[in-house]
């Protein structure tokens, strides 16, 4: 288990595959805000801390399976 402590602004988010999600904005509560330069819809997403895997130097990885907001990581794409 990770401490939620570790999580930084700026922390980059992957997917359980090493897929870009998104960027941490800041924690709140159980949760992950990211910034909404990641977001198609321009709007701050939040995933849930229960959907951490691990966290490996300045990267976060996703549990398998974990639920990824519609729009995210997209962006940089289009």
């Amino acid at each position: 288990m990770f401490e939620k402590i570790r999580i930084k602004e700026h922390m980059e988010i992957a997917d359980a595959k090493g897929q870009h999600v998104g960027t941490v904005d800041e924690v709140e509560g159980d949760a992950i805000k990211l910034t909404k330069s990641d977001s198609g819809d321009d709007m701050h997403h939040f995933l849930q801390l229960d959907d951490v895997e691990k966290i490996d130097d300045n990267r976060i990885y996703l549990k398998d399976g974990a639920r990824i907001p519609a729009g995210l990581g997209n962006k940089a794409v289009a």
